[in-house]
């Protein structure tokens, strides 16, 4: 069956999440999140992402993104999805200080399987659950909770001091990723 939520108009803004299969805390590791900025920094300068918001949590990212005009964001979604996806899974393959290899493998190998959009392995949910971003309260509903994500479970106490995060480029500071901010 079809998810409803889709890229239905290719010049809009978009809420958007990335979920790890099983909700598995993939992103409790530096080196994994590094993979995602890394991919986001790519898409910006490559691919005509727009970012205006993001934060990575530890088995989940929010975005907030559009596209420059004559690219296509379900495009540059999948293969950011992709991309990351290869390289996380790669990276945990390889990193002998990964406690958690084998039971992580076994599970992305699981859902793999049962997947026939995969081929052996799945690290990602398959629904990212698009939602257009139309009127400015909603802009500023999901603003606020993807910034306040990392405050509501305990990672620190103010939004800005997530280094994860957009929040401190909507306070007037300069996060780790460039960003368009929506007004």
């Amino acid at each position: 069956m079809a998810s409803k939520y889709k890229f239905h108009d290719p010049e809009g803004t978009y809420f958007v999440t990335m979920t790890v299969v099983d909700w598995i805390d993939v992103f409790t590791r530096p080196i994994y999140k590094d993979i995602v900025a890394g991919s986001l920094i790519y898409a910006i300068k490559h691919k005509g992402l727009v970012l205006h918001a993001w934060v990575i949590m530890s088995n989940h990212v929010h975005f907030i993104i559009s596209s420059r005009p004559k690219h296509n964001l379900p495009d540059i979604f999948r293969d950011m999805k992709k991309f990351t996806s290869k390289r996380i899974i790669k990276e945990i393959e390889t990193n002998i200080d990964e406690s958690r290899k084998k039971w992580m493998m076994k599970i992305f190998k699981s859902h793999g399987i049962k997947n026939p959009n995969n081929k052996e392995i799945q690290f990602w949910q398959q629904d990212n659950h698009p939602i257009e971003l139309d009127t400015n309260k909603m802009i500023d509903q999901r603003l606020d909770y993807l910034h306040n994500n990392p405050v509501k479970v305990n990672i620190v106490d103010q939004a800005e001091y997530y280094v994860h995060s957009s929040a401190v480029d909507y306070i007037g500071g300069k996060g780790l990723i460039p960003l368009e901010l929506i007004d």
